[in-house]
């Protein structure tokens, strides 16, 4: 699988080659996540160029990672720049639609449209949950994993989900949290020029 070298760090991705007369669909994971968890028949959604990325610090990605969404957001506008993507759509989940969003109000010339999921403009963290990914991972983790899925999820796939998580390190989870609480475009959401598609309860 490629990388590509961006500020200074290896950065990860994978690449689905498409038909040219449609924009390329990037992927972008959540907090302690990494390209995997995006489900496989979205990965390969078919004639359709589909890229997702492990951001720094995750997965196949080099350390360090980042503590606000706006580095994130440089590291992700390298990587589209780095692609040559002419057109894109970006899809983003809980942290990762807040690097879309903030994309979206950067106004790149490649863009064109924006799918936000289980995400918003402004993303808190309790202290209890900044404190604990550092003093307890596992009670965290746990704790995240039991809060973010419905009840009706099997079981296997939540434990599937938690065993994911409890691979990314606990500073990266932390500083990640850092960056969805610092995170605040509640007053700016008028200024992205793209459609974008918000998805919610999912």
């Amino acid at each position: 699988m490629p990388t590509v070298t961006i500020a200074g760090q290896s950065m990860f991705y994978t690449q689905q080659r498409g038909t040219a007369d449609r924009p390329s669909l990037l992927l972008i994971h959540g907090a302690g996540g990494t390209h995997l968890d995006w489900p496989a028949a979205l990965r390969r959604l078919p004639n359709t160029a589909v890229y997702t990325l492990d951001l720094p610090g995750h997965g196949r990605s080099a350390p360090p990672a980042c503590d606000t969404v706006a580095a994130y957001a440089d590291r992700v506008a390298d990587l589209l720049t780095d692609l040559r993507l002419s057109q894109v759509v970006l899809l983003g989940h809980s942290m990762g639609g807040a690097i879309a969003l903030e994309l979206g109000l950067r106004r790149l010339p490649a863009l064109r449209g924006l799918v936000i999921v289980g995400s918003g403009a402004r993303l808190p963290v309790s202290d209890a949950i900044l404190q604990q990914a550092l003093a307890d991972f596992d009670a965290a983790t746990a704790f995240i994993t039991q809060h973010t899925w419905a009840a009706h999820v099997p079981a296997e796939a939540r434990q599937q989900a938690l065993a994911r998580l409890r691979q990314t390190p606990p500073e990266v989870l932390h500083a990640d949290f850092l960056a969805c609480n610092r995170f605040d475009v509640r007053g700016r959401l008028a200024e992205i020029p793209v459609p974008a598609l918000v998805i919610g309860a999912a």
